[in-house]
């Protein structure tokens, strides 16, 4: 029977590179959380919506894949809960692509990464509107609404309601309803404001390629323009003719006359 042999040096060197693969992996997991960690959010207490506005420049060939892979990674909540707006692509000689969404804010660096894999973020604007005042101005207002229905349901249970009070309050209390659930779509729509982020992508070619596409457009439409150009030139020719022959006969006549004037000048100087 064979004994085996073990050997310090070979174990040290598995411990090394175990300890080696365990930092990466440690390192890449840091850098992921950082990714997430570094998105705008709105701070603690306050009421901010978020909006991000990219401009990329893509090779024409890539914008209608890359204008579905956004949009599929938002349905499947590829970087969270995310839900597209607006998608819109245009093909042709300067073919062009649109995506808008609402996702969460840490998804927006993620997805803005995808978005500008093999081209170029050329611009990118964000700006964030401050709603703490809607969002206070409709908790006042849902509050106002819900203490004045609870002061007319008690009152609507007083025995000594006539019929004419009743028939009013129970208008205003329908009317108060209706108030009371309109503030609550305005405060959810507020709130989906301020946890989720919007951001539009626009996307089209470098501006090298839409020269080219501009030079061959121009190339293209050469011999249009010849033909137009000589077209152009036999319509004029046509309409002048007749006006030329009229000109050259009175032009003709007029040197003979010229001429027989200056025969009778000459006889008579004789």
């Amino acid at each position: 029977m064979k004994r085996t042999m073990w050997h310090p040096k070979g174990a040290w060197a598995g411990m090394l590179v175990l300890g080696l693969a365990g930092c990466a992996a440690q390192n890449h997991g840091e850098a992921a959380a950082d990714a997430g960690a570094g998105a705008l959010a709105s701070p603690e207490g306050a009421m901010l919506a978020y909006e991000h506005d990219l401009d990329i420049t893509l090779d024409a060939a890539g914008i209608a894949p890359r204008v579905k892979q956004i949009a599929e990674a938002c349905q499947s909540a590829r970087f969270g809960d995310c839900a597209v707006l607006q998608v819109g692509q245009q093909g042709g000689e300067y073919p062009s692509g649109s995506v808008k969404v609402r996702i969460a804010p840490k998804g927006v660096e993620p997805l803005i990464g995808l978005a500008g894999q093999g081209g170029e973020v050329a611009s990118r604007n964000t700006h964030a509107e401050d709603l703490a005042q809607q969002v206070a101005d409709t908790a006042l207002t849902k509050a106002r609404l819900q203490k004045e229905h609870e002061r007319l349901l008690a009152y609507q249970d007083s025995k000594d309601i006539k019929l004419a009070d009743l028939l009013t309050i129970t208008q205003r209390l329908s009317e108060i309803e209706a108030g009371v659930e309109q503030a609550n779509k305005e405060a959810a729509q507020q709130h989906r404001r301020i946890d989720t982020q919007l951001v539009t992508m626009q996307f089209h070619t470098p501006s090298g390629q839409r020269s080219r596409s501009q030079i061959g457009e121009a190339l293209s439409e050469s011999g249009a323009v010849l033909t137009t150009s000589v077209a152009f030139l036999i319509r004029a020719l046509s309409a002048l003719l007749p006006w030329a022959v009229v000109a050259w006969v009175f032009a003709w006549i007029g040197s003979v006359l010229w001429r027989r004037r200056k025969r009778r000048l000459a006889a008579r100087a004789s």
